[in-house]
């Protein structure tokens, strides 16, 4: 088995091959476009016979369209955690940093973890991921308008202050351009125009998030039929995953998605865990959103495994860290039942 780690930037991409046991066989550097990924793919069957592994950081901005050239030609691509090229190159005899350095630590990464996702063509998780990002940077520019926009307001009149979290309203919106339309000076023409940015934001957003709705609910209705899961949730959920397949085993999306708990005992304490803080964030705070809409819902499994693990000693930090993790085989499981669904309906149709 030969396994070539790839250390990839905006420009060039440097890839470097090792054996079953750490050797490094050869290196190459090829431009970041798809003729310079063809020839990365012909250098490596020119080479290397057997089995071919390629090893990338995982950074979807850079890594991405690698990903899709490397599958397209029919090569077996795995996705290493950047913690862990890290952690490599640490322990590693060669000081110092360069690409062909990290490409190294990426190689013998794959080889000292096996179980590493394997990245796959999903055109459902990464249309939802691109729409999910798009509005929340949305979100994030009008709540930036917003900010500013209240500030003038006050130092206009105080008075005329709009009620909290009521600038996404069309009422709202239509009350403050009547009365700013009264006023004259520069202020008022400034936050006339900040509020013309942010009615065109709300209706881009309102519009993204109407176009989520309809996507998920085609793609994981099992997904949103879980309590506490909204359509923004779930798609952050697929979109995040990239493809629930990739992952051997829910214990290895656990991993991933940051809820699989850390050892931390040595004698007396033996048994005690301590909160993962590694892992796909974005996975970590959707499950985390869940978890918490279930503990404040009247007589759902969520508040009653929250509360039992209350009454059994943990405390409430803890007993909300076991929940995450049993959500997360959850949801494992029903994004596994979505994508069965979605294969099953799709072959006839294909036939």
């Amino acid at each position: 088995m030969v396994v070539i780690g790839a250390d990839v930037h905006k420009r060039t991409h440097t890839f470097v091959a090792v054996d079953d046991v750490g050797r490094e066989l050869g290196r190459k550097t090829v431009p970041a476009t798809t003729p310079g990924h063809t020839a990365a793919v012909q250098w490596g069957r020119e080479n290397f016979s057997g089995e071919v592994i390629w090893g990338i950081e995982d950074c979807r901005n850079l890594s991405a369209r690698l990903e899709r050239d490397l599958l397209s030609a029919g090569q077996k691509v795995v996705r290493v955690a950047p913690k862990l090229m890290a952690l490599q190159r640490a322990g590693g005899r060669a000081r110092g940093k360069s690409d062909p350095i990290d490409a190294l630590a990426v190689a013998r990464a794959v080889l000292r973890e096996p179980d590493l996702p394997v990245a796959a063509h999903d055109a459902v998780s990464r249309e939802l991921k691109l729409l999910v990002d798009r509005r929340e940077d949305l979100v994030v520019q009008r709540t930036s308008i917003v900010n500013r926009f209240l500030g003038r307001v006050h130092e206009l009149d105080p008075d005329h202050s709009p009620k909290k979290r009521s600038m996404d309203r069309a009422k709202t919106h239509k009350a403050l351009a009547d009365w700013l339309s009264t006023l004259d000076g520069l202020l008022a023409e400034l936050a006339a125009d900040e509020l013309a940015d942010i009615v065109r934001l709300t209706a881009t957003i309102n519009a993204l998030t109407q176009r989520i709705g309809i996507a998920v609910q085609a793609v994981s209705p099992t997904l949103l039929a879980l309590p506490g899961c909204g359509e923004l949730t779930a798609a952050k959920l697929v979109g995040e995953s990239a493809g629930i397949t990739r992952f051997t085993s829910e214990a290895a999306f656990a991993r991933h998605n940051g809820t699989a708990p850390i050892p931390a005992w040595s004698g007396n304490s033996a048994g005690r865990m301590r909160l993962n803080r590694t892992g796909n964030r974005q996975l970590n705070a959707a499950l985390h959103r869940i978890a918490v809409t279930q503990i404040g819902m009247t007589r759902s499994a969520g508040q009653a495994y929250y509360r039992k693990r209350l009454a059994g000693g943990d405390s409430s930090s803890e007993a909300l860290r076991c929940l995450k993790r049993r959500l997360s085989r959850t949801v494992f499981n029903r994004l596994h039942a979505d994508e069965k669904s979605r294969h099953h309906t799709s072959e006839p149709l294909a036939a």
